[in-house]
């Protein structure tokens, strides 16, 4: 891929995660390589891997529009990243180097100083969250587990579920990642395992619950 079909998938990406394109959203090529200030080739180019990201869809007439999730996609979006994400905990627990360790208490040091106010920083939440949980991957050391577990990671519905948090369910969220803490110290896969399924499984029920209850309000 060209710098400028790059800079096109970067720019576009960043957009649909942050929820400026929203699901549903038709795309035109003419608007977007004004946006990301080149011509419509690289986007053309961007939107093809973005497809294949599964974060677009493509009608049968060859319009892109971003992609919605069904309650059955949302689901299964989460049951995967359960299963894949307690797989890296596991592997990590036995492998995970006395630096990463100490990154991820860093990192969750912060995620409590991010709810600790009357106001939670929710930008400061999903970053220190996201380093968090890639340590984890990393320590992990499968470079196919990380592939498969990226895509899930970075899907949009999983991006928005910090948005739908209530303050218990942040604390809840880093006080999971101090029980994860626990288990990497002590080496114990089963346990770093079971407590990375339940923390993605309380996860999947936050949005669940977050999402019914704006679609019987729209109602």
């Amino acid at each position: 891929m060209s710098r400028a079909s790059e800079h096109a998938y970067t720019v576009i990406r960043g957009m649909i995660l942050a929820g400026e394109l929203p699901p549903g959203a038709q795309l035109s090529e003419e608007a977007l390589a004004l946006r990301c200030e080149v011509s419509r080739t690289p986007v053309r180019d961007a939107l093809r891997r973005l497809e294949s990201d599964l974060l677009i869809r493509r009608s049968e007439s060859q319009r892109s529009f971003v992609a919605d999730w069904s309650d059955d996609d949302i689901e299964d979006a989460f049951e995967l990243r359960s299963m894949l994400e307690a797989q890296a905990a596991r592997r990590a627990a036995t492998r995970i180097a006395p630096a990463q360790l100490e990154a991820l208490r860093h990192h969750n040091r912060l995620i409590g100083a991010a709810i600790a106010g009357a106001h939670a920083d929710i930008p400061a939440f999903l970053d220190h969250n996201r380093a968090f949980h890639e340590i984890i991957l990393a320590a992990a050391g499968s470079s196919r587990l990380a592939s498969l577990l990226t895509r899930l990671i970075e899907q949009p519905v999983v991006w928005r579920t910090a948005q739908n948090y209530d303050r218990e369910n942040l604390q809840r969220s880093h006080r999971e990642h101090e029980e994860l803490l626990a288990a990497f110290a002590r080496g114990d896969a089963g346990w770093a395992a079971s407590i990375m399924t339940g923390h993605i499984r309380r996860a999947y029920y936050a949005y669940l619950d977050a999402y019914t209850a704006q679609r019987t309000a729209a109602e």
